[in-house]
């Protein structure tokens, strides 16, 4: 056991941070692959820490009967059309989320609705309007190539069991993507989503399917989408619904680690969501300074608490509306921030709710907000500390 866990640590410092929360709530693992419950993936996007101690994976779940327990497992896993917003904590313990299914649910939680119609773009590489099992697949691939791009240098043995871990190979496979701009590495993985599966060779994928299918093993995701069989095929509006009932859960779920059963968290409690994952060094400045000019608490709903989140995830839009009305070099003031955030989003965010982020970030306390410092916090934030 000793010498394991010093193998697993020294893994550590070859992956990269998205890899390190991975593998730090992750608790299943298949075959030498790592998965995610359902209920690890609720508390990597909204924890610090896993809940459950977990060093290294001495305590991971490996059994005897893995094959037969892990189809047991997905045997509790509803059809599409059956999904809620409450669908991750009521599968609870009862699923297995992979690495590259991890990357793809974290792209759907910082995307506008809007956006939720190019994703399903993506993935219908034969236009017909529908996303069948195959063309689903291409994920894994893509997600897989741009990890070879940015994998350490270094032990290659040590590389190989991350890889092993990660994306359930030991070695590298042939991917299914064009070779030509590989320089090109975008930022983002769904800046990679959006343009590498416009590169896919679908042919090529066809072809492989079947050994990329044996190779893979099901998961809660695709039997969820595409049946125990895998013959099922996905719509837009069940790929939209998924989409909207994760963002919805997921809010709903920090919204009411703060509410303790009330329907409204205070204004400080926003302030402290608002401010995790962030780079913001000192936060109690910013509490202690939202204390001071909101001394009578009037709380924020759920509606409020998701429109603004909404917002975020319109925040490219937003700025973008911002250097149109050249306010990019200056402050704002409360009117200016709730007419552009309407007009680049379409989302009314609420008097009061403006007026509590202002009193949280005009720290010089002039009611005019910075625009740059706001814009780089919230970009930290809406993307859970991993811009």
């Amino acid at each position: 056991v000793t010498e394991n866990r010093s193998d697993l640590e020294d893994l550590h410092l070859y992956a990269t941070p998205r890899e390190q929360r991975f593998r730090r709530f992750a608790s299943l693992e298949f075959e030498g692959q790592l998965y995610m419950t359902p209920y690890d993936f609720i508390q990597a996007v909204t924890s610090d820490e896993p809940k459950r101690k977990q060093e290294f994976y001495t305590d991971k779940i490996t059994r005897e009967n893995a094959s037969g327990e892990l189809n047991q497992i997905l045997m509790e896993t509803p059809p599409v059309w059956k999904g809620s917003s409450k669908l991750f904590r009521n599968l609870n313990e009862k699923g297995v989320i992979s690495y590259t299914e991890y990357l793809f649910l974290l792209c759907i939680l910082t995307k506008p609705h809007a956006g939720f119609r190019i994703a399903f773009n993506m993935f219908d590489t034969d236009g017909n309007e529908m996303v069948d099992k195959k063309e689903f697949l291409v994920l894994q691939e893509i997600f897989r190539k741009k990890n070879e791009k940015r994998e350490r240098k270094g032990d290659e043995e040590k590389r190989a069991m991350l890889r092993l871990q990660l994306y359930g190979y030991h070695t590298s496979t042939n991917s299914v993507l064009k070779t030509e701009g590989e320089d090109l590495v975008p930022r983002s993985y769904w800046d990679t989503l959006r343009r590498s599966t416009s590169q896919a060779l679908f042919s090529d994928l066809a072809e492989r399917a079947d050994d990329i299918s044996s190779s893979l093993s099901d998961t809660t995701l695709l039997v969820h989408f595409f049946g125990k069989k895998g013959k099922a095929e996905l719509n837009f509006e069940d790929f939209y619904r998924f989409m909207d009932n994760l963002q919805t859960e997921v809010l709903e779920i920090e919204f009411l680690s703060y509410s303790n059963g009330m329907n409204t968290i205070s204004e400080e409690d926003f302030a402290h969501i608002l401010l995790r994952y962030t780079n913001v060094e000192n936060t109690s400045s910013y509490l202690e300074n939202m204390r001071c000019r909101i001394p009578e608490e009037k709380g924020i709903t759920f509606d409020e608490f998701r429109s603004f989140f909404q917002f975020l995830n319109n925040l490219e839009d937003f700025t973008i509306a911002m250097q149109m009305y050249n306010f990019a070099s200056r402050s704002i003031g409360q009117d200016e921030f709730k007419r552009a955030v309407y007009v680049a989003t379409g989302v009314k965010l609420s008097p009061h709710l403006v007026n509590t982020v202002f009193k949280i970030f005009d720290v010089d306390r002039d009611d005019q907000l910075s625009y740059k410092e706001f814009i780089g916090i919230m970009k930290d934030r809406l993307n859970r500390g991993f811009r």
